[in-house]
């Protein structure tokens, strides 16, 4: 994704981004089995302290340290300072692991944060304008943006690099090579 500058012209970085959803406790130490939602699953045991929220925006975050982190299968096992036992690890079933921004892995130059890609405008390969991103759903094959076309409205794009032409975050808007057939004629 060519192009990639830290912020979109109509969007502020938010203050914390997501790394897991805590999905239940695991055993009887506190440990928490965690779904990953971070492409560096293993860069959370060097964090200092996370946060546990309802998300991003919840004002009622609570920090932890972090004393270790193990994958097992596609999920994390997370123990944190403080959570000791099952009851503990249960009362932050459904909640979300989140770091704060100025802790986040730095980006290289041809990548971009999800939250940047919301709201930018979609333009064809031959300059039509479908519609703006309401949403990326990330398949594990590849992601997919979810447009909101006036004309077709939700549009799904997989993301490939076929399809992906550029992306320019300081002007707001990504350019597709949509594949055949994707649009209703």
């Amino acid at each position: 994704m060519p192009g990639r500058k830290d912020k979109s012209p109509d969007l502020a970085s938010p203050a914390y981004l997501l790394l897991g959803e805590v999905l239940r406790p695991h055993g009887i130490r506190g440990e928490l089995r965690m779904r990953v939602l971070t492409d560096y699953p293993e860069r959370i045991a060097t964090l200092e302290q996370v946060f546990v929220g309802a998300n991003p925006e919840d004002s009622n975050k609570t920090a932890y340290a972090v004393e270790h982190l193990r994958m097992h299968h596609e999920y994390g096992l997370l123990k944190l300072k403080g959570v000791d036992d099952r009851n503990q690890a249960e009362l932050l079933r459904d909640l979300f692991i989140m770091v704060g921004i100025e802790h986040a892995v730095p980006l290289e130059d041809d990548e971009v944060y999800l939250y940047q890609l919301i709201g930018i405008e979609v333009r064809t390969d031959a300059g039509d304008v479908l519609g703006k991103i309401s949403d990326v759903l990330e398949t594990g094959a590849n992601d997919v943006y979810i447009v909101d076309s006036p004309t077709y409205g939700e549009v799904l794009i997989p993301i490939t690099p076929h399809t992906l032409l550029e992306t320019n975050i300081d002007e707001g808007f990504v350019i597709v090579k949509l594949p055949e057939g994707l649009l209703p004629t």
